[in-house]
């Protein structure tokens, strides 16, 4: 919108008569307010919305019609069931919770307590064996460490001489030195110039030598070659290629 204003202004000759335009931001006017009992002027644009508790039918705002038990929902042109009821054909019927159950997180239904199960429509408890706990579900159960499950019990499990428990204690694993054969722990046998590998249930030949059957074998370093990273072969020198077991000079 613009403004012109004018100004008297002091000068040697007299008074100076100062015209200039002012802008600024248009002023709207106000959406006229609709002719439609219980609505307003829509908070969005032209046109008009139904006030809270109300819904537009055939361009006219009805009232709501909330039945017990109910409130108006959040958008106001409907209705959602109170806590502890369930919409059930158009009406809020309470929610039937069984024993040993409480209230879900909507309230529209309901969940076992910990260390029942849900079992038709009601809860049924859950039956732990012996050496066993509740998961962190409480609706099933796990063994204790050092049992395992075997149908509806918990049977203790038979660690063999040189074998420990897993970590997860429902298993065992033989100990560092030794390996597994059937049901029991043998000694890992090493050779002179081998060592254990690092899983502990084999052996590694030192550098030089490399595995032959059971032994480590030296190795057998050709002229113009040198052991390789591994320290269980050879290589070649630069300048050298390998054929068959030997270095043979590279034609440049």
């Amino acid at each position: 919108m613009k403004t012109r204003l004018r100004r008297w202004i002091p000068g040697s000759e007299g008074l100076l008569l100062v015209s200039f335009v002012a802008c600024g931001a248009a002023v709207a006017s106000p959406a006229p307010v609709p002719a439609v009992l219980n609505a307003h002027a829509s908070v969005y644009g032209s046109g008009w919305e139904c006030n809270p508790g109300y819904r537009m039918v055939d361009q006219a705002c009805v009232a709501v019609a909330v039945p017990l038990n109910a409130r108006l929902d959040s958008y106001g042109s409907g209705w959602e069931c109170n806590r502890g009821y369930r919409n059930v054909q158009g009406s809020c019927a309470p929610v039937l919770v069984p024993p040993n159950a409480f209230l879900d997180s909507r309230g529209r239904g309901w969940d076992c307590n910990r260390g029942y199960r849900e079992a038709g429509d009601g809860c049924r408890a859950v039956e732990v064996p012996p050496n066993a706990y509740l998961d962190s579900s409480g609706t099933d159960w796990k063994c204790n460490r050092g049992f395992q499950k075997t149908d509806k019990s918990c049977d203790e499990i038979a660690v063999p001489a040189n074998a420990h428990l897993e970590c997860d204690g429902d298993a065992w694993e033989c100990d560092r030195g030794f390996r597994k054969t059937g049901q029991t722990c043998e000694s890992v046998k090493i050779p002179t110039h081998g060592y254990l590998a690092r899983a502990g249930s084999e052996w590694e030949c030192d550098r030089g030598y490399r595995k032959n059957g059971t032994l480590c074998a030296a190795l057998t370093v050709p002229t113009n070659a040198h052991i390789d990273y591994s320290g269980n072969d050879w290589d070649c020198d630069p300048g050298y290629d390998r054929n068959v077991g030997s270095c043979t000079a590279r034609n440049n």
